[in-house]
């Protein structure tokens, strides 16, 4: 039976967003991936994408439910924006989930199934043996996908811009550092080898109440696990509920949550990504970014309301 689950409150404001640039010799088409979801644990208030000089694109929804455009790059230079004003709740990861039960195969949603086997960098059927020995002691559910992401967290070192578009959960096991992609495919992996359906997730990720001293804005990649009739969050790279999520895509792996996919002669020369807290109507779509108004990359939580008081 499906546990029921509470409306989110939504009081902290973002603003996220990327700024993408490609040259392109000859022909190219691209895929992009970068609109926010329609999720429940946030809203959408404003939205702006920009797809350079009225470039010829075709929107559709994937098999994942992910929105993505399809685009006729021009020789030359092409510069794509995007920015969202977005609302979420303080409240951190799995806040209103209690039932955290595994749910049998044989009762699993049928379009569920394939969130349980192997795919291109979620190569479980390599760790199945690893995974047994690791956590198979641990209690099935969500004590096992913890006791995964602690080990993860405690054993794989993140090491910022070491990312290969060309290596597995397998290949990162054995090389030990990676980045937030590298732990989402191993924690997506290994909890599959368990028959937990997880798939792989992207998005923005903002500092709030979890300060990051390198100001690193990046897209953001994690794990969610299916358990108690919903999806539940589970991030290796930081192993701590954090606040704020902005879920863009989801799939099996990295395949179906590139930000883009090119093909033909295109380069991405500029590759810009935001994700910050601001005060609730002091900033629209579209206007230069002043990270000096942010809010968040601090230890105290500003919601809306202490934010407007402050002003």
């Amino acid at each position: 039976m499906t546990s029921p689950r509470r409306s989110p409150v939504f009081d902290i404001t973002l603003r996220v967003g990327c700024n993408l640039t490609y040259e392109v010799t000859g022909r190219a088409t691209l895929l992009l991936n970068v609109q926010p979801l329609r999720d429940r644990q946030h809203l959408v208030l404003a939205e702006s994408l920009s797809l350079g000089p009225n470039l010829p694109a075709e929107e559709f929804v994937d098999s994942h439910g992910n929105h993505v455009f399809r685009l006729d790059l021009r020789p030359g230079t092409n510069v794509i924006k995007h920015d969202a004003i977005v609302s979420v709740s303080s409240k951190p990861d799995n806040h209103d989930l209690t039932d955290k039960r595994p749910t049998p195969v044989e009762e699993l949603p049928p379009e569920y199934l394939r969130y349980t086997l192997p795919s291109r960098y979620c190569d479980s059927d390599k760790l199945t043996n690893f995974a047994w020995e690791k956590f198979g002691h641990v209690e099935h559910g969500w004590p096992r996908v913890q006791a995964i992401s602690l080990w993860l967290h405690q054993n794989i070192k993140y090491t910022y811009m070491s990312g290969r578009p060309d290596l597995s959960a397998w290949d990162i096991l054995q090389r030990g550092y990676g980045v937030c992609r590298d732990f989402a495919h191993l924690a997506v992996a290994l909890n599959r080898t368990f028959n937990i359906p997880t798939r792989y997730v992207t998005g923005h990720l903002p500092d709030i109440a979890y300060p990051d001293p390198e100001n690193h804005m990046d897209f953001h990649a994690y794990a969610e696990v299916y358990l108690g009739g919903h999806w539940h969050t589970t991030d290796a790279r930081f192993h701590v509920p954090r606040i704020g999520r902005v879920k863009v895509s989801c799939g099996l792996d990295a395949v179906d949550g590139a930000f883009s996919t090119i093909y033909g002669g295109a380069t991405l020369s500029f590759f810009q990504v935001f994700a910050y807290q601001i005060a609730p109507g002091t900033v629209t779509v579209g206007d230069p970014l002043d990270f000096t108004q942010r809010l968040d990359n601090q230890v105290n939580i500003q919601t809306n309301a202490l934010a407007d008081n402050a002003r």
